[in-house]
């Protein structure tokens, strides 16, 4: 089976000196090339558009190009690049919208709504059959989201304060009118409708501004994942492509098997959104099938189960659980950053964001294969060392007491690692699979 994707990843620019977000996206555009690399609504970000591939391999060295490239653009002009849902250090009013007529409408017309979207995102598109599959598959495929969400979950501070969430850019992104959960449409004409609907009321000026967690692209025929936070890793982009294509997959053929549409499930939802984005993959999340809370491992396992068929007939299901396995036991970027930064203050934690964010050259070459074995051994063990420090209230008192930078980070468990790194770094993407 062969089923084409894509993905356009969102970076922040920061100065390199002051860590701050840094409004010169202009000065590293003109040093990139003009395909691939485009501007975004706000002039401290820079968005790339990968290639249209057909495995996670080919997609992973694409993703991994673009960001050395960028890397390598914004160097000599003393800034850098993070990939993540916020950047822990910004100030509202710094940072100027890209001189676009639409973009400067929208800041007119949403004023402190679009100033204070100082967010970056990912986006993944799958292929489909055509729009009316499009349309419908999306209600099917919509209950999953908040998972993807809280495995991608990469924004707990803002503005230079420690929102309590992992996924602050998810509460701001919603302030739009028309984001958040898409509702069930019948057919691609039903949909085209509601969306000319909302422009003639006013809302908003274009279909692109219909910014639902999941949409029909406008310009391909994709369907196009939204709901995401900026992913550090590259890796963890390219888990989320392989879940989200499976996802795809499974709802088309589910769509061509029956008829009608799917029971909107609008409210409930939002309400899965919500405890994605507060509590990441730290706490519980709520299961799409029962509806009732369950630990967000739990119901990210139970996600590798119901796809694993699709997932092994494109030859993903070795890499994508084994990468999913991992971000359980290393517990997401949020965790992670307000656990740097109780060691080694903000300026830290951005530094970690950049470090993550630079692609790694190893990985494109021979991969290894990680001991699946140990490392649910392992994820067992950080675990629980992470739910002990949140049940006596140890990791909230290291937070509080944000200090001085130090050389050196402390995982959930009490050991020290070098650096102000993850003490996990030897992250590689396991030995391909011959197609089954």
């Amino acid at each position: 089976m062969t089923v084409p994707m894509g993905v356009e990843e969102e970076f922040h620019i920061v100065d390199v000196e002051t860590r701050m977000l840094a409004a010169r996206a202009h000065e590293v555009l003109d040093g990139l090339p003009d395909r691939g690399f485009t501007t975004e609504f706000l002039q401290s970000a820079v968005e790339t558009n990968s290639g249209v591939h057909t495995s996670l391999d080919s997609l992973h060295a694409d993703l991994a190009r673009s960001r050395r490239t960028l890397v390598d653009a914004a160097a000599p002009l003393g800034l850098a690049v993070v990939a993540a849902g916020t950047a822990p250090l910004a100030r509202m009013g710094s940072v100027d919208v890209t001189p676009d007529p639409r973009y400067l409408r929208m800041a007119d017309e949403y004023r402190t709504v679009a100033d204070e979207q100082l967010i970056c995102g990912v986006q993944f598109h799958v292929d489909v059959p055509d729009r009316d599959t499009a349309v419908r598959a999306m209600c099917l495929v919509s209950p999953w989201l908040p998972t993807l969400l809280a495995l991608s979950a990469s924004s707990p501070f803002c503005l230079g304060a420690d929102t309590g969430y992992a996924s602050w850019r998810t509460m701001l992104w919603q302030r739009w009118p028309t984001s958040g959960p898409a509702a069930c449409f019948g057919s691609a004409a039903a949909y085209d409708a509601a969306v000319a609907r909302l422009i003639r009321s006013g809302v908003i000026t274009d279909a692109g501004m219909v910014y639902y967690d999941i949409r029909p692209s406008a310009h391909q025929p994709t369907l196009e994942l939204r709901v995401c936070d900026a992913c550090p890793r590259v890796e963890t982009a390219v888990m989320i492509a392989g879940l989200f294509r499976a996802l795809v997959v499974d709802a088309c053929g589910t769509v061509r098997r029956f008829s009608g549409c799917p029971h909107s499930l609008q409210p409930w939802l939002r309400a899965m959104t919500w405890r994605a984005a507060r509590s990441g993959l730290e706490g519980r999340l709520v299961d799409p099938v029962t509806g009732l809370e369950r630990p967000a491992c739990a119901v990210v396992r139970s996600l590798l189960a119901r796809l694993r068929p699709t997932l092994e007939e494109f030859g993903d299901w070795e890499t994508v659980s084994a990468l999913a396995e991992q971000t359980l036991g290393l517990g997401d970027v949020a965790h992670r950053l307000r656990r740097v930064a109780a060691d080694g203050g903000l300026t830290a934690a951005v530094d970690f964001l950049i470090a993550r964010t630079r692609a790694n050259p190893a990985v494109i070459g021979p991969r290894a294969r990680i001991d699946g074995r140990s490392l649910s051994a392992r994820c067992r063990k950080t675990r629980a060392a992470r739910l002990a420090a949140h049940r006596s209230g140890a990791l909230l008192r290291r937070t509080s007491r944000i200090r001085g930078r130090t050389d050196r980070t402390t995982a959930a468990d009490g050991q020290f690692y070098a650096g102000n790194g993850d003490p996990t770094t030897a992250t590689v993407l396991p030995a391909p699979l011959e197609r089954r």
